[in-house]
């Protein structure tokens, strides 16, 4: 039996933080599935098509990783693609709480869908993609916190939305 686990997340934008949790996840997986969770209610700074462009791009030399993307629950893309197990990175308590309880209605939603947690790396445990984006339309410069493959410009950097 194949082991697949999905890696799910908005990726607005995925950080250095992301890469390091999937790399590390690698062994414990035949396959990752790192895929983008759309909801048409949320505003994104970077349109689906660029993220799955940076996924790609970022994972281009990673044989066990797929890139992918669904609507709706999780738990059901889970089901969908025959994954067993979702990867979920904890930063700090606060994230504990929140996805200790997503964790329990997957596994109830998804049929038995079990969630692996890894620690953040302290050298990561700062940072967000909701920090990164304010770093962004601030002006800043976020390239400490991304992949090399991910470059922001233009209308990001003057804070305007890309959607």
């Amino acid at each position: 039996m194949t082991k697949i686990a999905v890696f799910p997340g908005s990726f607005d934008p995925i950080t250095i933080g992301h890469v390091d949790l999937v790399k590390r996840s690698l062994p414990l997986f035949d396959k990752v599935v790192v895929a983008i969770g759309v909801n048409n209610q949320k505003n994104y700074l970077f349109n689906l098509e660029e993220r799955l462009q940076w996924l790609h791009e970022v994972f281009q030399e990673e044989p066990k990783v797929e890139v992918g993307h669904f609507t709706g629950l999780t738990a059901h893309y889970a089901q969908q693609i025959g994954a067993r197990y979702l990867l979920r990175g904890l930063r700090n308590s606060s994230d504990f709480d929140y996805e200790k309880t997503i964790s329990q209605l997957n596994n109830i939603v998804g049929e038995g869908l079990e969630t692996i947690f890894l620690i953040s790396q302290p050298a990561y445990s700062h940072i967000s993609s909701t920090i990164v984006r304010e770093i962004i339309k601030g002006s800043g410069d976020a390239s400490p916190f991304l992949p090399e493959q991910v470059k922001v410009g233009g209308a990001v950097e003057r804070g305007e939305s890309r959607v």
